[in-house]
């Protein structure tokens, strides 16, 4: 980069992905003035009578940078006073500062914005985060701007003059012209440089070209490897955790609970154990220091995540301080067919020097739980001090407990030197113990110039939650004397993983960031819950298995996960489904407690299905602890509740209603209808005390935690509950009834009160037929939402906001996410209308589009799911607005987009979702009244999509264009299938092809 760097930029080469343009007007050329006073809110670039344009001594280098980097296919931003777009405007997307009162805005001219607007409103509209976006202004204010909101790499302009105002400004780089400015950008508008990411052509590898540490904590989350038992972050084998890498190692369903004093409080809080890490390889050439990758000693780094086979390889050259030069290959893998089992493999290259390489292959058991920054005053020491023994033959085994739950974890490690593809001598192989709680082996190796050495290093992990198993230890040391090698043990999981995808894979010509970003999605899915099986007691973690995020708790985000999952693999929903049946003695005790009947799961779950959500949460606006009322959420049951129906909709699978599923749906219902409590005066059914899916509003304004009444989601979904409830009784009765009533102990009269209150709980509206997120929603006044993006940037978290100003969400008309269009998501609106209409209210189409337009504007989209569900009711108002937001659920993770919240584990909700969006919503693909229901509304964005289902054992192929429908249901003995496309119904025989012709709708 040309210039001189006065102050390091915060990222690393190919961190950026736009170039935002703010320079001064003619007839303002920056000078003392420009620089705000101590104290001063930066504010508009002065501006005289008559500027407009830019000054001749920018004009022409600006536009020369300009429509370089527009033929480089790098993204661009001119931020302008001027009040009318040109004919031709020079970047991308132009953007306008507030002129002075005197001026106004021509017709056609760029919306007027003050500066801090302007630079995030330009870098919203590139789709492109501010972290990973590039200022370049000669204003003192712009730049002083710039940094204050978090902008990736701050360039000034002017520097032969005005370097030390600029640099005083907060300026990272100051050059002297834009001649000077070489803008550290490798992408395009498909490839925006996410956390320093390239690639985009091909949708199967997620890459990274060079050495980033800022982004170190994103990749690692990313590059997760898992098989649904276990996973390890993708972090770098040379280090143990420390401020910028986190090599965490999780297993499914192990939870650990502590009891602290917090600033005079005790609490007691649940976590995802933080297993020990057997990744951990060290080196040294020669009598060299241990080596560690920084940017300084890397000459080159490439990592490649390979989403078709579940590899990570890393490629780095690196010079020691001596100046010799090594290369070292490094592969990873998850066994997707042995769950227990992982390996690594690292190849040495000497290129320019002999002599000895020093390897150290350690077992880490002296790990904490540290991954989330607000869990920070909270310990996380959940491990026992760890027994280490050398069991020879290059194998070492760290032995240990969780402290309260008393899980036995035992890791096996070994590891091997190969040379030619044989294992191969070395000069000294000798125990070693490094450090407190961490064992291994050092490995001292001949090397030359063109020798490639490889260390294979196989792990194995077992917990006393494993079946068959005598003791942890005992079956690790077994399985890894009886597993093969590196490379045997990576072509059983290279298979497993075609088998996965031949099941799992969404084909799509959308191309670019969005084929990548469908494959990772469902990649880190599977990965999460692979390994579900009747034996394995674990549930859907929000955050997978990638991070410390909700300390690892289940919640109601399954339900974004399940129609994934049951639609290809719906043994993992049953499996998974049974977390919850197996906790519903606890769940029944809640209900007890509170006073209520049946069965009330709680928000937040973890080992035994107890209540886990915290009743205080860290604000780190204030640094201060704030109540959390969030255990309101009682529709966590209605989410369990809809996914075991969805399940048995989907496989008929009576067996599993008679087992599970009745006793669930049922101990559900009791519940929601002991929750409603009749009201005389209109004959109606109230359900109060309870929060929606917005989370912003736990209560009435001045009265927080005393929850909502009559939220609309949960009243209409528990009158979905009842009806669903009653049906499912009528059709095991027949064969099933006496026996199992008589095990749940249904009487008549319950029945008879189901069917009461299903048809007569109260539903509130806004004007226009809109209905109301909860009574007294419309009495709220409305939110300055230009306002607060404006101050803030990102405002997904206004609860947080908010309370740092004294404030609250309970006091506004907004919501963090959908909550009414939750029922949209859910239902189509002809099944919204009839549950609407047994109620008795109308809900015509007209106020489909008015409901789903109004919360449309009164949503920070706070959570993750948001866009999912957004995309999804879009889909047949508003095509292109349905697109938008699935490329932003898409993209939830892969850039970051909630702010330094992928590093504590990946969204798997929304991963889920955006896939799902693609396969469910843009095919109308619904599984109801024993049938297939499909209704095509594919935008034009998306030229073709193809994926295949499983309905009820039926393997089923499905291809959508814009002008087509392709069904095809492979040859086999079973039974038609009946399909309705469009509201017509058909049949679809075995080896059949039906093709239905669909008429292009662009509306």
């Amino acid at each position: 980069m040309s210039g001189v760097q006065e102050q390091p930029a915060g990222h690393g080469r190919s961190t950026y992905g736009a170039v935002v343009l703010a320079l001064a007007p003619a007839g303002a050329a920056p000078g003392p003035e420009d620089g705000a006073r101590p104290g001063e809110e930066p504010g508009p670039v002065p501006i005289r009578a008559g500027a407009g344009a830019l000054h001749p001594r920018h004009r022409a280098d600006a536009a020369a940078l300009l429509a370089r980097l527009r033929a480089e296919g790098v993204l661009t931003a001119l931020v302008t006073v001027h009040p009318e777009l040109p004919a031709d405007p020079p970047a991308d997307i132009v953007v306008s500062a507030d002129p002075p009162a005197d001026r106004t805005a021509g017709a056609g001219g760029p919306d007027r914005h003050p500066p801090a607007a302007s630079l995030l409103l330009a870098a919203r509209r590139l789709a492109v985060e501010p972290e990973h976006t590039v200022v370049v202004s000669d204003s003192n204010r712009l730049v002083r701007t710039a940094v204050r909101h978090g902008f990736g790499l701050v360039v000034g302009v002017d520097g032969a003059a005005r370097r030390g105002p600029l640099l005083a400004a907060g300026a990272h780089l100051v050059v002297d012209s834009l001649e000077d400015l070489d803008i550290p950008v490798r992408a395009g508008p498909d490839d925006p440089g996410w956390g320093g990411g390239s690639g985009g052509e091909n949708p199967w590898n997620l890459t990274y070209s060079c050495l980033d540490p800022p982004q170190e904590d994103l990749r690692e989350a990313l590059c997760t490897l898992g098989n649904g038992y276990q996973a390890v972050r993708g972090a770098a084998c040379e280090f143990r955790a420390d401020g910028t890498h986190y090599p965490g190692t999780y297993l499914a369903g192990v939870y650990d609970r502590l009891r602290q004093e917090v600033e005079g409080r005790t609490v007691k809080h649940e976590d995802l154990v933080n297993a020990p890490n057997w990744l951990l390889l060290q080196y040294r050439v020669q009598d060299g220091y241990w080596f560690a990758p920084t940017p300084a000693n890397v000459l080159e780094h490439h990592q490649d995540l390979d989403l078709r086979i579940g590899v990570l390889t890393r490629t780095l050259r690196f010079r020691d301080e001596a100046g010799r030069t090594t290369r070292v290959t490094t592969r990873r893998f998850v066994s997707q067919e042995q769950r227990h089992l992982a390996g690594q493999e690292s190849v040495f290259e000497a290129e320019d020097w002999s002599g000895t390489l020093t390897v150290r292959s350690l077992v880490d058991g002296d790990v904490d739980n540290h991954n989330v920054a607000a869990d920070s005053p909270l310990t996380g020491h959940h491990l026992e001090e760890p027994e280490l023994r050398d069991l020879g033959r290059g194998t070492v085994l760290v032995d240990t407990a969780t402290v309260q739950s008393r899980i036995r974890i035992a890791v096996a490690a070994r590891t091997r030197v190969l040379r030619s593809g044989a294992e191969g001598r070395m000069h000294a192989r000798r125990p070693c113990r490094p450090a407190p709680g961490v064992i291994g082996h050092e490995l001292t190796l001949q090397m030359a110039p063109g020798t490639r050495v490889r260390v294979e290093k196989i792990a194995a992990l077992v917990t006393s939650r494993d079946r068959a198993v005598s003791t942890p230890a005992l079956a690790a040391a077994t399985l890894l004397e009886r597993a093969g090698g590196f490379d045997e043990l990576l072509g059983a999981h290279v298979a497993a993983w075609q088998a996965l995808w031949s099941a799992f894979a969404v084909a799509t010509d959308a191309g670019g960031r969005q084929g990548l970003a469908v494959n990772l999605n469902t990649f880190h899915v599977l990965q999460s819950v692979a390994a579900a099986h009747p034996d394995l007691d674990a549930g859907v973690p929000p955050r997978g298995l990638h991070g410390e995020g909700y300390r690892g708790h289940i919640f109601w985000d399954e339900m974004f996960v399940y129609p994934m999952l049951t639609l290809r693999r719906p043994e993992w929903t049953r499996a998974l489904l049974a977390y919850r049946y197996r906790r519903l003695p606890e769940a029944r005790a809640a209900a007890r407690a509170a006073g209520h009947e049946g069965a009330m799961f709680p928000w937040r779950s973890g080992s035994d299905g107890r209540e886990e959500t915290p009743r205080a949460l860290f604000n780190p606006r204030t640094g201060r602890w704030i109540p959390d009322h969030s255990r309101l959420q009682r529709h966590v049951g209605l989410a369990i509740a809809h996914s075991v129906w969805q399940y048995y909709q989907a496989t008929e699978d009576t067996r599993f209603l008679v087992e599970q599923g009745a006793e669930l749906l049922v101990e559900i219902a009791r519940f929601f209808a002991s929750l409603a409590v009749h009201d005389p005066e209109d004959d109606r059914y109230v359900i109060t005390g309870v929060m929606g899916p917005d989370e912003f509003h736990d209560g009435r304004p001045g009265a927080p935690g005393s929850g909502l009444r009559n939220n609309a989601y949960t009243n209409v979904m528990t009158a979905w509950l009842l009806t669903r409830a009653v049906e499912m009784v009528e059709r095991l009765g027949r064969d099933y009834g006496g026996p199992l009533w008589r095990r749940l102990n249904l009487r008549e009269d319950e029945l008879a009160h189901w069917n009461r209150v299903r048809t007569r709980l109260r539903v509130p509206f806004l004007a226009g037929g809109v209905i109301a997120q909860f009574e007294g929603y419309g009495e709220l006044p409305e939110f300055s939402w230009t306002d607060y993006r404006a101050r803030y940037g990102r405002i997904g978290r206004l609860d947080l906001i908010l309370d740092a100003e004294g404030l609250s969400t309970n006091d506004y008309r907004l919501a963090k996410q959908a909550d009414v269009l939750m029922l949209l998501y859910l239902f189509s609106a002809e099944e919204l209308r009839e549950l609407l209409g047994q109620l008795g209210y109308d809900f015509p189409a007209e106020a489909v589009r008015a409901t789903v337009a109004f919360y449309g504007d009164r949503s920070s989209h706070g959570s993750t799911l948001s866009n999912v569900v957004h995309a999804w009711v879009e889909a047949r108002r508003d095509r292109g607005s349905s697109w938008s937001f699935l490329t932003r659920a898409l993209d939830s993770d892969l850039l970051d987009a909630q702010g330094d919240t992928t590093r504590e584990g990946v969204h798997l909700g929304a991963m889920a979702g955006s896939v799902d969006i693609l396969t469910r919503c843009y095919t109308g693909l619904e599984i109801r009244d024993d049938m297939l229901w499909l209704h095509p509304a594919i935008p034009p964005e998306l030229p073709r999509v193809s994926f295949s289902i499983s309905y009820r054992d039926q393997p089923i192929q499905v291809e959508l264009t814009r002008t087509l429908l392709r069904l095809y249901l492979t040859p086999g003995t079973a039974a038609p299938v009946r399909v309705s496309v469009d509201g017509q119904v058909h049949e679809l025989t075995a080896g059949q092809i039906r093709q239905f012709p669909l008429a292009v709708r662009d509306g």
